[in-house]
């Protein structure tokens, strides 16, 4: 069954480029199916259908195949509502956030920021003015690694012989990439083209890597996959309720290793590079700005469950997300992509999951990185 779960990942893969996140399972298996003629989403999804008639104890691989029937089930062109595509694909409901929390948000916000212009141009300002540049950026960026990775080994622990290999590159689209390479190994490419503030760089390093994205991916190769021999977990799906806890882990990531000490150990390391970085407003506007996180989930049920129109979503992101143009548009974009139109859920519901579920204590963040919890689980 599980052989037979690990084709399903990889063939739906085949349809949806990113679908796989990581495949670092058999070889053999992704060679089998790479060599296949293309099998239809319609066949692919009644194969899933048929794995969860057979299967009886396994909550984890039941969750991640109702995840992988409704993908299946959409690109053979099936209507599903939008709510219980989200509650398939990521095991939670998606909730309208009332704008309320927004404008106590924009108030607070208008406090903190200093200047007197519109509210929107002063948070964009904050957020990409003083900012690393170019090789600056592969400096700090690699100081934080090694700061951050240290601090996990210490309150987490690592498994022997993970890495991170970090690439530093241009003419991208993106600020960073993570990519498992399996073997306990991740790449981490960053893109040294694009004007970086020191929380976001750290934001990065916490999520991406140590104890964020790598960290969990390594310790469950090495407990999971190399110890329980449980290989599906080799395979690592978007679209499916471990990506929702995946995301919660590397949005809890910075706050669990660092408390509130955050932005005091990120003004270490900017320190001599010339950028200003006032780690007290910089707090304070992270706390304040938490609502406005709230807004992509919003505009996604505005589109897909009550009627509204690109246009409307796009006004939208800009009044409440005090966006940028550009911002906004990539936003929007993203929530109406038909396959990745459902994975915006996964930033806040999967943090919102993975912070009461630890709730401050470091051994239950060590349970998240190292066993097959489900939602379901978290939510208990």
């Amino acid at each position: 069954m599980v052989e037979q779960y690990l084709e399903l990942c990889l063939r739906l893969g085949r349809h949806v480029d990113g679908l796989v996140d990581a495949y670092y399972g058999p070889a053999e298996i992704a060679a089998r199916v790479d060599s296949e003629e293309l099998r239809e989403p319609a066949a692919l999804a009644e194969d899933a259908a048929s794995l969860l008639g057979s299967l009886h104890d396994n909550a984890w691989l039941r969750a991640q195949l109702v995840g992988l029937e409704t993908v299946a089930l959409r690109l053979a062109g099936e209507e599903i509502p939008y709510d219980d595509e989200v509650e398939r694909c990521y095991g939670v409901r998606p909730d309208w956030t009332p704008e309320e929390s927004f404008e106590a948000a924009h108030s607070k916000l208008d406090e903190l920021l200093p200047g007197d212009g519109p509210l929107a141009e002063r948070y964009q300002a904050w957020r990409e003015g003083e900012a690393l540049q170019g090789e600056a950026i592969a400096t700090v960026f690699q100081a934080v690694t090694e700061d951050f990775r240290s601090r996990t080994a210490s309150i987490f622990e690592l498994p022997e012989g993970e890495s991170v290999e970090v690439d530093y590159v241009s003419d991208e689209p993106w600020t960073a990439f993570n990519y498992y390479q399996g073997d306990l190994r991740s790449r981490i490419a960053v893109n040294i083209d694009v004007p970086m503030t020191p929380d976001i760089l750290a934001m990065l390093v916490a999520h991406e890597a140590y104890p964020g994205h790598h960290t969990e991916h390594a310790w469950k190769e090495q407990l999971l996959v190399r110890e329980g021999g449980r290989l599906e977990e080799s395979a690592l799906m978007v679209g499916t309720p471990s990506s929702l806890i995946s995301e919660g882990i590397a949005e809890l990531a910075s706050e669990i290793l660092l408390g509130d000490q955050e932005e005091r150990v990120t003004a270490a390391h900017v320190e001599g590079t010339g950028v200003r970085y006032d780690p007290d407003l910089s707090r304070a506007v992270k706390e304040a700005r938490q609502p406005i996180t709230y807004v992509p989930g919003n505009v996604a049920l505005l589109i897909h469950t009550r009627g509204g129109s690109e246009d409307e979503a796009f006004e939208y992101t800009m009044r409440w997300g005090l966006t940028s143009r550009r911002r906004a548009k990539q936003s929007v974009r993203f929530v109406t992509d038909p396959v990745w139109r459902s994975y915006v859920t996964t930033y806040t519901a999967g943090y919102e999951l993975c912070r009461d579920f630890v709730d401050g204590d470091p051994a239950r963040f060590k349970r998240l990185l190292t066993e097959p919890l489900t939602p379901a689980d978290l939510a208990r």
